[in-house]
């Protein structure tokens, strides 16, 4: 199992599976995503994003932009993260959720925000409740969003990058990943790739 950076053909099945779980789909596009995969069967076990906050109030689709060239003082959330039943309790979504915290690091950040009811399970990789006034402006208005959308238990939540931790059980449970599955197919079909095969048509506009 490891944790790589999504591919833009994988477009239909993270929309598919934000969709079925009820997840922010906010500014959509691909690339600001990772996905876990095992390596074994090619299977994806989980995904999550991480978004950048403007500071004049605008969010960045492209999380791939040279932060250099960005505001000192943006923002960096970390949203949508999603495993499909099946692959619970095996540290996937830690294992995300590491990966774009470590992201995040990358791109010069010092802080992360997350806007969840999940808050229990962020806690233990080191996320602490903040209190609403003390967020950035930007994350103010999304939390009330979030709030009145996918989201109505959303509470904010912080962490700086290098404090983060993985606990040890969800370490080695990712490392045994998958226990108890039968063996899958990782036959890509063209539903995998947005075409409707009855019409042949795409099921999603991707403005491409």
């Amino acid at each position: 199992m490891y944790v790589r950076d999504a591919k833009n053909r994988e477009e239909v099945w993270l929309l598919d599976h934000i969709e079925a779980m009820g997840l922010d789909e906010t500014a959509f596009r691909s690339r600001d995503y990772v996905v876990a995969v095992d390596e074994a069967s090619g299977e994806k076990a989980g995904f999550g994003r991480i978004r950048i906050h403007k500071t004049d109030g605008t969010a960045s689709a492209n999380a791939d932009s040279d932060r250099a060239g960005g505001r000192a003082d943006d923002v960096c959330e970390l949203t949508s993260i999603g495993v499909p039943e099946g692959w619970r309790e095996q540290g996937v979504g830690a294992h995300v959720v590491e990966r774009l915290v470590e992201y995040a690091g990358d791109e010069g950040f010092d802080t992360v925000y997350a806007l969840t009811g999940e808050g229990a399970y962020l806690a233990q990789f080191g996320f602490e409740r903040v209190e609403e006034s003390e967020l950035p402006a930007v994350l103010r208005d999304r939390l009330e969003d979030k709030r009145d959308g996918v989201d109505p238990d959303a509470v904010p939540l912080t962490i700086d990058v290098d404090r983060f931790r993985m606990p040890d059980r969800l370490r080695e449970a990712f490392k045994r990943a998958p226990e108890g599955r039968e063996d899958v197919s990782n036959d890509e079909s063209a539903e995998d790739f947005g075409i409707d095969t009855e019409s042949a048509t795409y099921k999603y506009d991707t403005g491409r």
